[in-house]
């Protein structure tokens, strides 16, 4: 059970190879400061810092907040709790472009997607198997 009913759509991560803070705040729906927080208590995560001390985070690591982000924010872990389950190595894929994730709501679209489509297919077919063009082994 999640505490928030309506689950929070995240943009799309854009195929680049690193993301400055803001874009992450963005990408994420979490604020910069508390980013820089996060890095202070996940040791997952260390965002590359180029001069001036910016902060250029990679696509894993933006899929790690999003994680961190679900699990404090949707599942109601603390902050102890979250780090104590991505220890674990079970939350995260260890390739990370397979973490592609559906929301709730993507998920429940896609699911009566599929099953229109299946129906249109049934209806097809009996259709194809009544008049005779459709034999089925």
């Amino acid at each position: 059970m999640t505490l928030s009913d309506t689950p929070i759509v995240l943009p799309p991560i854009p195929a680049k190879r690193y993301f400055t803070i803001g874009e992450v705040s963005d990408l994420c729906g979490v604020k910069p400061h508390v980013l820089r927080y996060w890095e202070q208590e996940f040791t997952q995560l260390k965002p590359v810092k180029r001069r001036g001390n910016r902060r250029y985070y990679q696509h894993h690591e933006v899929l790690l907040i999003r994680k961190i982000r679900e699990l404090l924010y949707e599942q109601g872990f603390t902050i102890s709790g979250a780090r104590n389950r991505l220890s674990e190595g079970r939350e995260l894929p260890q390739d990370p472009d397979a973490a592609v994730r559906l929301t709730a709501a993507e998920l429940h679209a896609l699911r009566t997607e599929l099953h229109s489509i299946q129906e249109l297919l049934n209806q097809a077919a009996s259709a194809a198997t009544q008049t005779g063009q459709l034999s089925l082994r």
